[in-house]
């Protein structure tokens, strides 16, 4: 029983009790990290660069990018990754591509973060999810997950994870509960789209790059309520209420069982009963950091080629000013200020999340910012990281549904934040 306790309890410290350390403000994760990669330095780039070399190397070593045509695709952008990742560390190409805003952006803020937070933070979900935390946790808030979201409750620790830590850890857990059978695909397909959003630090660079930090705490309270109304409307339409709620090939089922008696008695006995199989600690540990490992590998290619296709459209087609008349009769109805570049600013969110908030970035309407900085992270879906992370999953969803609930989300976040920002700062 002390394993429940000890380990459960550097887990959730490691994830989710923020501490001010040499001035910032985070996780004991993210220091950890920032630590890790502070003190590796520039080594940081060559390993970066061996995951993406890895990365590439591993579907055509396992044979996996003969799987499906979106294998065979994605193997081929492998390959355009690992090129412009070997250009970006060497120094070498077209001056257009070392522009802050497109290789190094991808490679420093997000090929960097994310290969090294997922591998080392893996080392601390084996604790926070091997060892009854999610059972209990899933017992005592299943009455309000599973009518709200249909979901089970122990996908509030998954939730939670993503929204203090970062999206890439939240589908960490997501997929490995899904593998060991505690998911249906529905419900991982619900929870990877619905809760696993970027962190509270992401957030925060958000607010400061659209002057709103001012509003900082109902900006984040209005960003959560909106992102979690969003996905409970989104679960009950399609595509994701026409997912099968089947359980993983292979695993054994372990649905959530309902409570009518003693709640916190069943919580613990829940618990209990997750400790009587859990592994021990140094397996746990060695299998989650090879899952990490495995995810960072089949990530960042993608980050280093689809991002950079999505900034570069973006930048330099009006591919995105196009996909904007989608949310134009919207942004004109609820009477947004300067309701084109609202809708612009939306679409552009698809290939990027901060790419909105660069869009309106010095506007002089509060309201527009507001909202958009509430869209950035309501969104969810972005092909930059997030589909990526996706698709290297065993989560079965497919690209067309993710851009589908990609324009579902947008279109439910512009509807719920827009009247409620201008109660808050009026025009």
């Amino acid at each position: 029983m002390w394993r429940f306790f000890v380990y459960s309890g550097i887990g959730i410290f490691m994830f989710f009790i923020p501490i001010t350390l040499g001035g910032k403000n985070t996780i004991p994760l993210d220091h950890l990290v920032t630590w890790i990669t502070g003190g590796l330095g520039e080594l940081t780039r060559y390993i970066a660069l061996a995951l993406i070399l890895a990365g590439t190397v591993y579907p055509f070593a396992s044979g996996r990018w003969r799987e499906s045509p979106l294998k065979r695709t994605f193997a081929l952008l492998n390959i355009i990754g690992l090129i412009t990742g070997t250009m970006l560390v060497f120094g070498f190409g077209p001056q257009w591509f070392f522009d802050p805003d497109l290789g190094p952006f991808l490679f420093d803020k997000l090929v960097i973060p994310v290969g090294f937070i997922v591998p080392i933070g893996a080392i601390f979900l084996a604790l926070l999810v091997g060892y009854g935390l999610m059972e209990f946790t899933g017992v005592m808030v299943q009455r309000v997950m599973r009518p709200v979201w249909r979901t089970p409750g122990r996908s509030a620790v998954d939730a939670v994870a993503s929204f203090v830590g970062s999206y890439s850890l939240g589908l960490l857990i997501t997929d490995r509960v899904y593998q060991s059978g505690r998911y249906t695909a529905r419900e991982a397909s619900i929870i990877a789209t619905g809760f696993s959003t970027v962190s509270v630090t992401f957030m925060l660079i958000v607010a400061k790059t659209l002057d709103i930090m001012h509003l900082w705490l109902p900006y984040f309270f209005l960003t959560f309520a909106v992102t979690f109304a969003v996905t409970a409307i989104t679960v009950r339409i399609p595509p994701l209420s026409r997912i099968p709620d089947d359980y993983f090939p292979g695993s054994t089922p372990q649905p959530e069982a309902k409570v009518t008696g003693n709640r916190g008695a069943a919580a613990w006995n829940e618990a209990l009963t997750a400790l009587k199989t859990a592994p021990r600690l140094g397996r746990n540990v060695l299998d989650n950091i090879r899952d990490g490992v495995l995810m960072s590998m089949a990530i960042l290619p993608s980050i280093m080629s689809v991002g950079l296709i999505g900034l570069l459209l973006a930048r330099f087609t009006p591919v995105f000013d196009w996909l904007g008349y989608l949310f134009y009769p919207l942004t004109l109805v609820l009477q947004l200020p300067d309701p084109m570049l609202a809708a612009k600013a939306s679409a552009v969110g698809i290939a990027e999340m901060f790419l909105p908030a660069t869009v309106v970035a010095g506007h002089e309407s509060e309201v527009l910012r507001l909202v958009i900085a509430v869209v950035c992270v309501s969104a969810i879906i972005f092909f930059s990281a997030l589909v990526p992370c996706i698709l290297a999953t065993r989560i079965p969803l497919k690209v067309w549904q993710l851009v589908v609930i990609w324009a579902e989300r947008v279109a439910l976040s512009l509807i719920i934040t827009t009247p409620v920002a201008f109660l808050l700062v009026g025009t």
